[in-house]
């Protein structure tokens, strides 16, 4: 569970009981025990097996795959996977890769649906490029129609675990995830993944173990090739 879901909660717990104590009727106390229930559920923070192997990029987060396109970018030709997160997804954020953080940029912007494909340019956003593993991958925290915060609890020069929990976008949301032109994509647009655990891609000489069975706590198990997740 992210901090966040029992500050809600607990927030919505006491205004139910005080609307219970005012007017001497639960009934009055249903809605925000119902929004209560909702937030420990969306803030929600489950366990995921993180693939072991070298060359594997797991997705930063949990949603649906609208998008496998090649662009430009300042820093040359890039692949990129867009990830769309409903409401209904867990939000919380992980590193694609292990390695050093070697940027991290936040800009302001607007709130378009984070479905339309411009918003990757144009919304609220934090760009985290981590390099490791002889590669560089960038990835995009972008802010959606919903979502009015965006949390990252890192700074340029951390090192971080590839499925490391990194931070969180707070309602509909948006991850981009850019790539070397020389990756094998796993994935395809209309396929769900989860954050951590879904390979996205591989580099060519990248190697991984069968699955095997999980262990909860364990630092990492082996995931299967094709985006396989838990």
């Amino acid at each position: 569970m992210v901090r966040d879901g029992y500050i809600y909660g607990i927030g919505l717990v006491i205004v139910a009981a005080a609307l219970k104590w005012a007017t001497g009727y639960w009934a009055w106390a249903a809605v925000p025990l119902l929004l209560a229930a909702f937030f420990l559920w969306f803030f929600r923070d489950p366990h995921r097996a993180i693939p072991a192997g070298a060359g594997l990029i797991v997705s930063p987060g949990d949603g649906l795959v609208t998008e496998t396109v090649p662009v430009e970018t300042p820093d040359g030709p890039r692949q990129r996977i867009s990830i769309f997160l409903s409401v209904f997804d867990v939000h919380v954020n992980r590193a694609p890769i292990g390695g050093v953080l070697a940027r991290v940029v936040y800009r302001k912007g607007e709130y378009l649906n984070a479905m339309n494909p411009a918003s990757a340019d144009r919304n609220e956003q934090n760009a985290v490029t981590v390099r490791g593993e002889g590669i560089e991958v960038t990835f995009k925290q972008i802010a959606g129609l919903l979502a009015r915060r965006i949390v990252f609890n890192y700074k340029e020069g951390d090192t971080v675990q590839r499925g490391q929990r990194v931070g969180l976008i707070k309602f509909g949301s948006r991850v981009d995830v850019l790539l070397p032109v020389e990756a094998n994509l796993l994935v395809r647009p209309g396929q769900r993944v989860k954050g951590g655990s879904s390979v996205l891609a591989a580099m060519a000489a990248a190697e991984w173990a069968q699955p095997e069975p999980v262990v909860h706590g364990a630092a990492a198990v082996s995931a299967a090739p094709g985006g396989a997740s838990l």
